[in-house]
């Protein structure tokens, strides 16, 4: 994942920000006893792009991805609209209690920009909605160019989107993370109980706004393939630990790298951490000989 990418990522300061002042009062609404559910992986299973991952003659990498993570972010349907006989394909490979997190595909986000994309929201609806119970959020990004003056373009798809497909939504242009239209943009996911997608890269640090507009953190980490990215990662299992106090009921988290072979290596760390932090038992990725990590 190259957005966000510096060439000088030890001049970054990666410390967290504060929460936003709503985070704490849309998580305490949702304070019971129900447990939190957690589900961590990558964006990718490409074997070239994991190099080193898999076992040596591993013949399905989806198959053996999902008994390593509970969890996918699927980019490839962001490139290519899904067809629900594509999507049984991929479920079937994989095990109960694994989710799918599929990207809305490109067409409707960066070609339509959100016009006259009704029928095209509902294909990819329709289609995705064949995970069933693997379906874990469809999740929209804008591009970088997609500004607040559009707002009633997302207004109408966020009001039109199909009920029983959960969604999180990831803005990119600077504008929107600014007053008063970060306001008006969140009160919109809150309205149609929807997540405010946060990501955490080198050069965006504005995108890490700290904003939940649900009781749902959906997080997507990019690496710089540098030794910080472990400091990074152990703060976030502090912010989860104190979000989890005050209601947080879902955690969605994929490490992403510039360079993808170390993302695995990054999220096995996570998944080690959280599991200490929270006293989970999520299972931790075998790790191959042929897998090198600048950060052992």
């Amino acid at each position: 994942m190259q957005f966000g990418k510096v060439d000088h990522p030890e001049n970054i300061d990666f410390t967290l920000p504060a929460d936003a002042t709503q985070t704490a009062a849309i998580l305490k609404k949702h304070q019971d006893e129900t447990p939190l559910e957690v589900y961590i992986g990558c964006a990718k299973w490409n074997r070239t792009d994991l190099k080193g991952f898999y076992p040596r003659g591993t013949k399905d990498e989806l198959a053996y991805y999902a008994t390593q993570f509970n969890s996918i972010e699927l980019n490839a349907t962001f490139y290519r609209m899904p067809d629900w006989q594509q999507v049984d394909t991929w479920k079937n490979k994989t095990p109960e209690g694994f989710k799918f997190f599929p990207k809305i595909t490109d067409v409707i986000t960066h070609y339509r920009r959100l016009i006259d994309v009704k029928a095209l929201v509902d294909a990819f609806a329709n289609s995705v909605s064949h995970f069933d119970d693997k379906l874990g959020m469809a999740f929209l990004q804008l591009p970088d160019n997609f500004k607040p003056k559009d707002i009633d373009r997302l207004q109408k798809v966020l009001a039109d989107f199909p009920k029983g497909v959960p969604l999180g939504v990831e803005v990119r242009n600077a504008e929107w993370f600014k007053d008063p239209v970060i306001n008006a943009y969140t009160g919109l996911l809150e309205q149609h109980d929807m997540a405010n997608i946060i990501v955490d890269t080198a050069g965006r640090r504005d995108m890490l706004h700290m904003r939940l507009t649900s009781p749902v953190a959906f997080i997507r980490y990019v690496g710089a393939n540098h030794p910080s990215d472990i400091g990074r990662l152990d703060e976030w299992v502090q912010r989860i630990v104190s979000w989890k106090q005050l209601g947080l009921k879902k955690l969605y988290f994929f490490v992403h790298q510039n360079i993808e072979l170390e993302s695995p290596l990054l999220a096995e760390h996570f998944i080690r951490e959280i599991n200490k932090a929270l006293d989970l038992s999520l299972h931790l990725p075998v790790r191959q000989p042929a897998q090198k990590s600048m950060f052992d």
